[in-house]
C-alpha cells in the first residue's frame, strides 16, 4: 500500500482500451492510512521497554504507545505521472524537525522497463523495502533494516531512482539503480558533496515456489572517505493447498559502519574506515492458514532469527534475536489484525546502564489499513 517502488504497479491493465484510457480524467486523489498500537511488558526487572539497562532498578517495565498513525495521498497527475505524500503523525510525540514526512517524491513511468522517481523515497536495498511495515510477518523491522537505514542505504532517503523489470531468457528480472544524499529524510542540505549510489537486482528464480534471488551492491564518499555496502537475500512463497502457505525470508548484508567511524576522535580513528564494519543476517519463516470466516480470515505464526554485529572487527558485540509472533487477521489483506508475541535478545558481552543487554520483550500490538 505505502510502498513506491511496487512492480505491479508499473504494469499497466492492459483490459482498458485506448478510448478508456483517453476518456480518464487528471488528476485522480487516493488517500490510504495505517493505524497500529502496541503494548509493551518489559520481562527483565533492570531494563525498561526500550531495552535501556537501569543499574538502579528505576525504569518503565510496561507501555501502551501510537506507533504509526501514518496517511498518504496518491496524486495520479496523467498517464505516467504520479505524486505521492505520506506522513506519520505519531511522530509528532517526537522532536518533529527531521520526522513525520516520510515519502514525498515524484515518479515518471516510460514503461514497465523504465521509471524514475525523485524526491524523499525508499531505495531498493534488500527484501523490506519491496514492502511496508503494515504487511510486515514480524512485530518490526529486523535491526539490520533500521541499522543500514542509519547508514543510508535503507529506509527514507532523498535522492534519483531508476527502476523496471524486463526478462532475461525466460527469468524474470528487476532492477534498481539509486543515488541518494544517504543522511536520512526531511534534511534541509546534504551534509557532505558525497553521494551514495546503489544497486538491487532481482531473479525470478522458480515460479513453482515463487523464488527470488537478490543481489545488491552499494559504493559512495562521507566526508572524503570510501564507503560501501553489499547484501544478498532470497525470498520464497510455497502453497499447500488452498489454505496453507509458507512465506520464507532470508537475506544477509555488510557495509562500512561510517557513523561509528567518525564518532572516534580524529587523532585515534584508522585512516581506513573499512575497519568498522557492520553484518548481520536474519531468517523469518511464517506459517499462514486461511480461514476464511466471517468475522476471521486467516491466522499467521512466525518466527524471526536475527543476528547482527555492528562492529565486528574492532570491538565486537553481536546481538541475537528470537522474536516468535502469532497473528490473527479479521480482515483481507491485513486491514484489521492483532499480534502477540515476545522478543529474546541476547548479547555476546551485557554491557550495564546500556541497550547492549539481554532482556525479553513481550508484546501485543494492533493495526488497522484504512
Amino acid at each position: 500500500m505505502l510502498f513506491c517502488f511496487s512492480a505491479n504497479a508499473q504494469i499497466p491493465d492492459s483490459t482498458k482500451t485506448k478510448q478508456e484510457e483517453d476518456n480518464v480524467k487528471y488528476p485522480q486523489l487516493q488517500i490510504k492510512g495505517l493505524f497500529q498500537a502496541r503494548y509493551l511488558v518489559g520481562m527483565n526487572k533492570d531494563v525498561d521497554v526500550n531495552g535501556l539497562h537501569h543499574a538502579d532498578g528505576l525504569r518503565t517495565n510496561n507501555n501502551f504507545m501510537v506507533k504509526y498513525m501514518r496517511v498518504q495521498v496518491r496524486a495520479q497527475i496523467s498517464k505516467r505521472t504520479e505524486v505521492v505524500a505520506l506522513a506519520n503523525l505519531a511522530d509528532f510525540k517526537n522532536d518533529p524537525k527531521s520526522r513525520v514526512l516520510e515519502n514525498a517524491y515524484l515518479k515518471y513511468t516510460f514503461n514497465p522497463k523504465l521509471a524514475f522517481t525523485v524526491g524523499q523515497f525508499r531505495p531498493w536495498f534488500g527484501i523490506e523495502e519491496t514492502y511496508p511495515i503494515d504487511i510486515i510477518k514480524s512485530l518490526d523491522w529486523s535491526n539490520q533494516y533500521t541499522e543500514f537505514g542509519k547508514l543510508g542505504w535503507t529506509s527514507f532517503q532523498i535522492g534519483l531512482s531508476a527502476t523496471g523489470q524486463l526478462e532475461l531468457g525466460k527469468i524474470p528480472f528487476q532492477y534498481a539503480v539509486s543515488v541518494v544524499n544517504g543522511n536520512g529524510k526531511n534534511q534541509v542540505n546534504d551534509n557532505d558533496d558525497g553521494k551514495q549510489y546503489s544497486t538491487r537486482l532481482v531473479f525470478g528464480l522458480a515460479k513453482k515456489y515463487n523464488l527470488n534471488l537478490g543481489l545488491n551492491g552499494g559504493i559512495g564518499e562521507v566526508f572524503g572517505k570510501k564507503i560501501y555496502a553489499v547484501g544478498v537475500d532470497f525470498n520464497s512463497l510455497m502453497n499447500f493447498g488452498s489454505k496453507w502457505s509458507l512465506d520464507m525470508q532470508l537475506e544477509g548484508k555488510q557495509a562500512t559502519n561510517h557513523p561509528l567511524y567518525f564518532a572516534v576522535a580524529p587523532e585515534l580513528r584508522p585512516d581506513n574506515p573499512d575497519e568498522y564494519l557492520i553484518r548481520g543476517v536474519y531468517f523469518l519463516p511464517n506459517l499462514r492458514y486461511e480461514v476464511n470466516h466471517k468475522n476471521l480470515s486467516a491466522f499467521e505464526l512466525s518466527c524471526r532469527y536475527e543476528y547482527l554485529d555492528t562492529n565486528f572487527r574492532v570491538n565486537s558485540n553481536p546481538r541475537q534475536t528470537i522474536t516468535p509472533m502469532f497473528g490473527l487477521e479479521f480482515l483481507k489483506n491485513y486491514g484489521a489484525r492483532i499480534q502477540l508475541g515476545v522478543q529474546f535478545d541476547r548479547y555476546k558481552h551485557s554491557i550495564a546502564n546500556t541497550t547492549q543487554y539481554n532482556n525479553n520483550l513481550f508484546i501485543v500490538q494492533v493495526q488497522s489499513r484504512f
